[in-house]
């Protein structure tokens, strides 16, 4: 799964930008005497923005964690559709977020102290409507566009993937099943943060067990089957579990199409899932049964690099040096985890030391950084 041939065959990829807010305490970005970008302060209690309006169009927030717990920021849109979000804010940190939202209307912020439940809610309302960035700019609409057919092929493998899969799991082949498991979700890494704007899907598809979930809300998805086939067994109700992901994949591929992105979005993807990585990958956490979890740190890189690769050519024009950087920095992270290799694929979670992790660790924070300005970059 080498990031080359993937690039070659790439225009662009992610999803998930941030935008926010939860209690109002001042005039709207962009007014009067009110230059910069919206503060949010989180707390383990609270989640307070120096306004909850907006006008339509490049939208800046800074948020800090004032609090204990690491924490979450969203935006919702209607049906609790996730227009964005930032995620591993660890205590004492400030983050950054810069987001395009041209349409007027009511949406609705959340942080998540903890990283867990419905968050601390609240109304934010965006007013008027604004131009695209895209119009009248053939390389950001470009880059759109090529992230759009990029997200349609990934899904499309998607399907076919998991549907091998969980044909294995049907007839109770558990070696191909566990053969399968990787492969398949290399395709749900590259475009997570696409499938994760569905708030309603990526529960049901890449939830963990220990995931809080309102009463009656079964564990299911891929790491259900994942802990059938490395730690339980197969169990009875393991042929409708895989059925119920398949039904969920298909899902997720009837909706990607209706997904409109704009350029920061990508920019913004690009960084979710470097953080993806740090918080899951690296940790382990993610494939906690199956120790795959470096098949999702590649496909995780994979994304990132799309994104970035879509959105070269404004790079290029606007901050060249900028553009040098991210070669260099993806380049070192790609030769590192081909160390890595085993096969087809990649060493398990457990064969690698601690001195593997802290390696991986320090090459992933030199590309989350230059990636970082990306968005910046993008929405000056």
């Amino acid at each position: 799964m080498s990031a080359r041939p993937v690039l070659a065959a790439l225009a662009a990829t992610l999803a998930a930008a941030v935008v926010g807010g939860c209690t109002s305490t001042a005039t709207p970005q962009g007014a009067p005497g009110q230059p910069g970008p919206i503060t949010v302060s989180a707390s383990d209690t609270a989640c307070d923005l120096s306004s909850a309006t907006a006008p339509a169009g490049t939208i800046s927030f800074t948020i800090r964690n004032a609090g204990s717990k690491v924490t979450e920021f969203y935006v919702y849109g209607a049906g609790d559709r996730i227009i964005g979000e930032v995620e591993n804010i660890g205590p004492g940190l400030t983050r950054p977020l810069t987001v395009e939202v041209p349409q007027g209307g009511t949406y609705t912020t959340a942080c998540k102290p903890g990283m867990v439940g419905d968050g601390i809610r609240a109304p934010f309302t965006v007013t008027g409507n604004a131009a695209a960035a895209v119009e009248g700019d053939a390389a950001l609409a470009a880059a759109v566009q090529g992230y759009q057919r990029y997200t349609t092929s990934q899904t499309e493998a998607l399907v076919t993937k998991t549907g091998e899969f969980t044909e294995a799991v049907k007839r109770g082949d558990v070696p191909a099943a566990q053969a399968l498991f990787p492969v398949s979700r290399t395709y749900w890494e590259r475009i997570e943060p696409v499938a994760e704007s569905f708030g309603d899907i990526d529960p049901k598809i890449d939830g963990r067990e220990d995931d809080e979930r309102d009463p009656g809300v079964e564990f299911t998805g891929y790491h259900r089957l994942e802990k059938d086939l490395w730690v339980t067994g197969l169990q009875p109700d393991s042929g409708a579990m895989a059925d119920r992901l398949m039904a969920d994949v298909r899902d997720l591929q009837s909706r990607v199409g209706t997904v409109q992105l704009t350029p920061l979005q990508l920019a913004n993807g690009a960084k979710e899932l470097l953080d993806e990585v740090a918080t899951g990958k690296i940790t382990g956490e993610e494939d906690r049964y199956s120790h795959t979890d470096l098949w999702d740190f590649r496909a995780n890189v994979d994304g990132s690099q799309a994104a970035v690769a879509a959105l070269r050519p404004v790079i290029d024009q606007r901050d060249p040096v900028l553009g040098q950087t991210l070669d260099q920095r993806f380049a070192a992270l790609d030769a590192l985890l081909e160390n890595y290799r085993a096969g087809d694929g990649f060493k398990l979670y457990t064969e690698l030391t601690p001195d593997d992790t802290k390696k991986m660790t320090e090459a992933v924070d030199a590309v989350s950084e230059p990636v970082s300005q990306v968005a910046g970059i993008i929405a000056a």
